[in-house]
């Protein structure tokens, strides 16, 4: 690690799809990050990213690049299984770490990693870009003003009718991954869920999983389909789960790769509360900048709803620049950031898998 913090950041790259590529395009524009090296399994990608960032240099293997590069921080892009490896190396070498989502395969995997962040004194952080949208944040404006009053239920939801990643790749290997779409695009579900509603703690879970499409080599579509696949399909492709919380809501939550419904995909989120209520509706393929907000609203026993106006969020910039300025403000701000809410999704998450197995309610508190 380069001994100079108020210097532009060395900072490394691991994997080169696309979460590798939106996080080497957000340092590109970052002025106090200088991307030093990249690794991936591609050659030819290898080369092309090298290039178009200018990447002095780049390796096959990021065991290789660890013990090669002198590097402050190191983006974790890579397939789920590889999360807490890459993660623990880099923290014990004194090297702040931004991980993709999940922040790894289960609960054990992740607490390693915030436990080697603890020792190392080191920041270990989570990409959850869609709490970053802006169409989240305005909705977070009004429950945090206290406009809808105390939240008492609330529901989310990513759906897809035929958005099975990669049919029969790494993604649908519960052995690499994890799991399925519970795993994958739920626990974004989860967590912009949990940080609209304040981040109140989990009482218990009762969860289902069904796999009915992807082992008979359906709902891949063109947009997701494998160009070559060596995994059987071992996951769920359609999870719900039931969310008892500390503060007396109730929180239900659905995570579908693949079922029969709209075409498009959905992300959405709806909350009642003791004033008021709100929806957000995100429909599309690629999801849309900005989705539907609605407000519910009594006044004078009249009534008052009206469409909430959101600007475009960050996403992965904002992801980016904030793990940055975390890095550059100093140990004092690192110890706040060491994985923890991150790990609290994988608790969630594997609950939700137990119960699924077990048929049962699962209390996490």
């Amino acid at each position: 690690m380069s001994s100079d913090s108020t210097a532009p950041l060395n900072v490394g790259v691991v994997g080169i799809g696309w979460a590798g590529q939106q996080h080497l395009a957000a340092y590109k524009n970052n002025p106090d990050v200088r991307v030093a090296a990249l690794a991936g399994q591609e050659p030819e990608m290898l080369a092309q990213l090298e290039a178009e960032f200018s990447i002095p240099a780049t390796f096959q293997n990021w065991e290789d690049m660890l013990a090669s590069a002198d590097l402050d921080a190191v983006s974790i892009a890579v397939p789920t299984f590889l999360h807490e490896p890459i993660a623990v190396a880099a923290l014990e070498q004194g090297i702040h770490v931004l991980s993709e989502k999940p922040i790894a395969r289960n609960t054990a995997e992740g607490q390693r990693m915030v436990d080697a962040a603890r020792k190392a004194g080191r920041v270990l952080d989570v990409a959850f870009n869609h709490r970053r949208r802006g169409d989240i944040k305005a909705l977070g404006g009004i429950i945090d003003g206290g406009e809808l009053g105390r939240p008492y239920y609330a529901k989310a939801a990513w759906l897809r009718r035929r958005g099975i990643p990669t049919l029969g790749s790494w993604f649908t290997n519960p052995e690499l991954a994890g799991g399925g779409p519970l795993i994958d695009i739920g626990v974004h579900v989860l967590d912009y869920a949990l940080h609209l509603l304040g981040e109140p703690g989990v009482i218990s879970v009762s969860a289902s999983t069904f796999s009915e499409l992807g082992p008979r080599g359906l709902g891949g579509g063109m947009r997701y389909n494998a160009s070559g696949t060596s995994h059987k399909y071992d996951v769920e492709d359609f999870s719900s789960a039931f969310l008892r919380l500390d503060n007396g809501a109730t929180l239900v939550i659905e995570a579908g790769w693949a079922s029969y419904r709209a075409a498009e995909d959905e992300i959405n989120f709806t909350v009642l509360g003791t004033e008021g209520g709100a929806e957000l509706r995100v429909v599309g393929n690629p999801s849309p900048e900005i989705g539907e907000i609605r407000v519910f609203k009594d006044q004078d026993e009249d009534v008052a709803d009206y469409e909430l106006a959101a600007n475009p969020g960050g996403a992965h910039q904002e992801v980016v620049d904030d793990f940055v300025r975390i890095v550059l403000a100093g140990e004092e701000e690192w110890a706040k950031h060491d994985g923890s809410i991150a790990l609290n999704r994988a608790r969630i998450i594997d609950a939700c898998y137990e119960s699924a197995r077990d048929q049962k309610e699962v209390r996490l508190a």
